[in-house]
């Protein structure tokens, strides 16, 4: 299918203090980190209607992303942010997400040292089960023949 738009929302610099890394050190205490979130999911109705409910809530998503984050405790990185994703995709309408954790204090010559993840939503049941029936067809035809 051919799409003849393409929207975004996003969330740049959610700072969060969380319980992150590998070392006993830092499973004691809690760092800082700095989150930017790219969703790419439809807007169109919210640019019609001026209608809030019709809009993905930002603070919504802060605030999940922020207990999100408190409540994984994840050693690494890489591992917040996929969960993060997978979280992200079982609550909210999207199809892509880029997503960027940054931990700044985490070596002193560096601004900041992180990951950056992009995902696409799972495929959901209804288009594999039209995916799957397509390919049925496909085979059903191919053995007619």
């Amino acid at each position: 299918m051919f799409h003849t738009q393409s929207d975004v929302v996003f969330i740049k610099g959610l700072k969060v203090e969380a319980v992150i890394g590998v070392y006993d050190w830092e499973r004691a205490i809690t760092q800082p980190l700095l989150i930017d979130i790219v969703l790419e999911t439809d807007i169109s109705r919210a640019t019609v209607s001026d209608d809030v409910s019709d809009a993905l809530s930002y603070k919504e998503v802060c605030d999940d992303v922020s207990e999100w984050c408190k409540e994984i405790q994840a050693k690494l990185l890489e591992h917040l942010a996929g969960q993060i994703s997978d979280k992200v995709f079982a609550k909210y309408d999207c199809q892509k997400i880029t997503l960027s954790i940054a931990k700044p204090t985490a070596i002193a010559q560096a601004d900041a040292v992180g990951v950056q993840i992009t995902r696409y939503a799972p495929a959901s049941t209804n288009e594999l089960t039209t995916k799957e029936a397509a390919k049925e067809v496909n085979v059903s035809q191919a053995d007619d023949a």
